[in-house]
């Protein structure tokens, strides 16, 4: 996680990885999530905060944050 938060990431959703240079984008539900996690927040407090701030179901939020983590696990940022 300490990776997670090295991350550089502006609100266009344009993420910049310091430690290697590299860089990418995500959309506005990603770019959430991300935000949500440099913050230390769980993926239930993700979830919660996604249902409330964005007009989608639990179910579909849950998959949207599952799907994402695996996305950065893959990237082993997390």
């Amino acid at each position: 996680m300490e990776r997670l938060k090295q991350l550089a990431i502006n609100e266009e959703g344009f993420v910049f990885d310091p430690l290697t240079g590299e860089s990418f984008t995500v959309n506005q539900t990603g770019l959430f999530i991300l935000k949500k996690l440099k913050e230390g927040k769980t993926e239930e407090e993700i979830l919660k905060e996604l249902v409330e701030n964005f007009e989608v179901s639990e179910e579909e939020a849950q998959r949207d944050i599952i799907d994402f983590i695996e996305k950065l696990r893959s990237y082993r940022l997390i």
